[in-house]
This record gives C-alpha cells, sequence and structure tokens, in this order.
C-alpha cells in the first residue's frame, strides 16, 4: 500500500492573499490527516511565497508527519535542524518560476547536497531529491546518499491531461523506479497529479508515496477535503 502526502502550501497562497489567518492552515493539516492523509508537505521558500517560517514552526510541534520542502543550501538547512521534521525533500528553486519546473541538477549541486544530506541523515530526518525520472539520476542519487528519490511527474502529468501518447515518459518513470529499489532507495512521485494520472502510476510497484498538493485543493473548493483525500488514498491503496 503506498501512502499520501498533501502539500497544503496553496492553502497558505489563499490565506496570504488578505494577509490574515484564514484560511487556517493547522486546521487543514488536521483535516487532511483525519481524512486520511499519512503526511502534510509544504514547501518553505527562500521568498516565502506562501509558507512563513512560523507555519513551519507551529506545524512540526503538532502530532502528525511533516514533510518539508527546501532548497538546497545551509541557511535552509539551518532551519531543518532547528524545526526537525519527519521528513526533508530538496528540490530546485528559482524566485521567478510559478511552480518547480523540473528535477535538481543532481551533477552541479552534488558536493552540496551530499554535504546537506549527511547532516540530515544523522540527525534521523528521512531526506529525498526531488530528480526528474533518468537511471542516470538514480546513479548519481546512490552515490550522493540520499534514503529516497521523489521523481517528478510534471510531463507525464501534462500528457495525460492532453490525451497525448506518454509511453515514453511512463517507462523512463518505470525504468528509474526499478533501479530505485535495486539500490534500497525508496520511490516517491509527485507533482501535477490528478486522480487520472496518480492511478497510472500506482500500478509501478516501486513507488511508496503520492504526494499532491494543487489538484486536491483545487477540486476541495468544489468537493471538500475529506471526500478528495479518500479519493485518492482508493487509488493508491
Amino acid at each position: 500500500m503506498s501512502k499520501l502526502g498533501v502539500n497544503i502550501d496553496h492553502v497558505a497562497t489563499l490565506r496570504n492573499a488578505r494577509g490574515e489567518n484564514h484560511p487556517n492552515i493547522l486546521k487543514f493539516a488536521d483535516i487532511a490527516i483525519n481524512s486520511g492523509a499519512d503526511s502534510i508537505t509544504v514547501h518553505l521558500r527562500e521568498d516565502r511565497r506562501h509558507i512563513k517560517d512560523l507555519d513551519l514552526k507551529k506545524l512540526c510541534k503538532k502530532k502528525i508527519k511533516i514533510n518539508l520542502e527546501m532548497a538546497c543550501n545551509n541557511k535552509m538547512l539551518k532551519i531543518a535542524l532547528r524545526n526537525m521534521p519527519n521528513y526533508v525533500c530538496i528540490v530546485p528553486e528559482k524566485r521567478k518560476e510559478i511552480t518547480t519546473e523540473g528535477g535538481i541538477d543532481l551533477k552541479k549541486n552534488f558536493h552540496n547536497l551530499k554535504k546537506i544530506i549527511s547532516r540530515l541523515n544523522k540527525a534521523k530526518i528521512r531526506t529525498s531529491l526531488f530528480i526528474d525520472p533518468s537511471k542516470q539520476n538514480i546513479e548519481i542519487s546512490k552515490k550522493i546518499g540520499t534514503k529516497c528519490v521523489e521523481l517528478h511527474t510534471g510531463k507525464i502529468s501534462i500528457l495525460v491531461k492532453k490525451g497525448a501518447k506518454f509511453s515514453n515518459e511512463l517507462k523512463r518513470i518505470k525504468d528509474a523506479s526499478k533501479l530505485a529499489f535495486d539500490y534500497d532507495i525508496e520511490v516517491h512521485a509527485g507533482h501535477g497529479l490528478d486522480y487520472k494520472t496518480t492511478k497510472i502510476l500506482r500500478k509501478i510497484p516501486y513507488i511508496k508515496e503520492f504526494n499532491i498538493g494543487h489538484f486536491i485543493i483545487g477540486e476541495s473548493l468544489e468537493s471538500g477535503m475529506p471526500s478528495i483525500i479518500k479519493e485518492f488514498k482508493k487509488i493508491v491503496r
């Protein structure tokens, strides 16, 4: 049975539009967990466009599993070690991007990633690398020493939504997942997922966790978060 992580960044986006505390992200974190989510994901961006430092501090004090997405730098490492989330996912970050546009460049950031992951491993924080699905990236991830990888599913999600051929991208995800499994690296998947794409990827037995945010928050405006999360729980089972 695969796990489901729910990203609540866009609850904070809506809250920040008024500069107040409604909707309350702590309340929505509880709703998500009580509806069946296994963990809560938040991306503490360097420009703090949605999640704030105080949000992370309060969430990490709750008795729920928190997955912190963060950029690859020492400033964010210090924040992670100070708050001690259960999990960390290291992601690429560009100030002008609307959302994360792809996986992190492992070659460019190799030495820094190795140092940061070593520190997080010692702190017993499960750490993953957000990467594009390729065998080469899995090979490099193994050398870096990560316990997990999260495969960027943005490309296949777009292809599925357009009704275009996605077999090549699906094969890339399958091959990367199998190699990671062989290396004893836990495989997660995330970005752009909706019901249809999640059902397709759920057939890959090596994927142990799906992280979904924008679609759940968007659909929740119409149908309510509990029913959306329960539907995804059926899919990932």
